[in-house]
Parts: C-alpha cells; sequence; structure tokens
C-alpha cells in the first residue's frame, strides 16, 4: 500500500536517531529523542488551501527538519511515517 497525500502535505519517514553521545555512551531507546530530521517520500500537489495558492517547495528524497511535535504519525505495512503540511517543515538540511 502506498500513501499520497493532498493539497499541501507531505509524507515523511523518521531518520534514525544517533544510538550513542559524542563522548560515547550508547543511549536506550527510550533516553533517545524523537528525530527531527526526516526524510520525504511523498509529496501532495499543492494547489489551493485555504483560499491561497500554496507550491510544493520540497520533493521526494529531501531530507528536512520538521518542527518538533508537528503532524500526524500512521503506520503502513510495518513502517512508521508522519503526515504533516509542508508549512511544518523548517528546513531542507543538505
Amino acid at each position: 500500500m502506498t500513501i499520497k497525500p493532498l493539497a499541501d502535505r507531505v509524507v515523511t519517514k523518521a531518520v534514525k536517531a544517533e544510538e550513542t553521545t559524542k563522548s560515547g555512551l550508547i543511549l536506550t531507546s527510550a533516553a533517545q529523542e524523537k528525530p527531527q530530521v526526516a526524510e520525504i517520500v511523498a509529496v501532495g500537489p499543492g494547489g489551493m488551501v485555504d483560499g491561497n495558492e500554496v507550491k510544493m517547495y520540497v520533493k521526494v528524497g529531501d531530507k528536512v527538519l520538521t518542527a518538533k511535535y508537528s503532524g500526524t504519525e500512521v503506520k503502513v505495512d510495518g513502517e512508521e511515517y508522519s503526515i504533516i503540511r509542508q508549512s511544518d517543515i523548517l528546513a531542507i538540511v543538505e
């Protein structure tokens, strides 16, 4: 099954969080923060949203920095994804 976002929404998959600190300490999964860097796996078409024209600036494969508690988390075929609005994307990571 695939996810096709509507309007100005984007489907992202979190990039795996670091398991060790810079000093070499190994973190348990409970101690790791939710990653804010994600890879875009699907992009909506944009268009009219709330009476305003929305142009999509991101594309599939971009790595982006997202707002910490943004979006809706979904699980499809055993994989976890987040569906967020393009406006919740803070930056593209290069």
